[in-house]
């Protein structure tokens, strides 16, 4: 059985998840935060994933930003991570990144023994994964603000896929769906 690609990520209600300047700040900015640090769906994907991919922005977001302002080590280090991208890095433990097509690379993932692969990022990892049907979950939870723009988690000209719900959920005032690609 083939490896499943898990796009897990969060959103304005109208598709943008990062704000006109990148930044996400806002998505912490609503909802019933005490309700919402009680749902379990990040554990659960944590524990079905061996494997994160993201891009480069996701990656220098997480290093440069995320992590000094938590006071954190690198959120991923026990997993085995992706970068995709064009530009040279600063090597880390668990840390390869990556210079190839990305549909031809996570075809290779996929073909792979292991367990799921956590797929973060923008619209330009999203849009040829799922154009090339690489994708199988979605799980995307809904943050109840209207950005207006930003940056979008698809694209115009995204290929259409059909997906089936698999589950929807409220809590703290944010949605969850999950979907899996028909």
């Amino acid at each position: 059985m083939s490896r499943k690609v898990i796009l897990y990520i969060a959103t304005s209600v109208d598709g943008f998840i990062a704000d006109k300047e990148g930044e996400i700040d806002w998505l912490t900015q609503y909802g019933d935060q005490e309700a919402v640090s009680a749902d379990d769906s990040y554990v659960n994907l944590y524990h079905r994933i061996d494997t994160v991919l993201m891009g480069r922005k996701t990656y220098d977001q997480v290093v440069d930003e995320l992590m000094p302002e938590l006071g954190a080590d690198y959120f991923y280090a026990d997993k085995t991570n992706y970068v995709m991208t064009s530009r040279t890095a600063e090597p880390r433990e668990n840390v390869r990144f990556v210079k190839e097509d990305v549909v031809r690379f996570v075809e290779g993932l996929k073909s792979e023994v292991g367990k799921d692969i956590w797929l973060i990022g923008g619209s330009s990892l999203v849009n040829p994964l799922n154009e090339a049907g690489l994708i199988d979950e979605y799980q995307i939870t809904l943050i109840p603000v209207l950005l207006g723009e930003g940056m979008p988690l698809f694209t115009n000209g995204t290929a259409q896929t059909n997906l089936k719900s698999e589950k929807v959920y409220e809590r703290g005032g944010l949605v969850y769906l999950t979907y899996t690609r028909v």
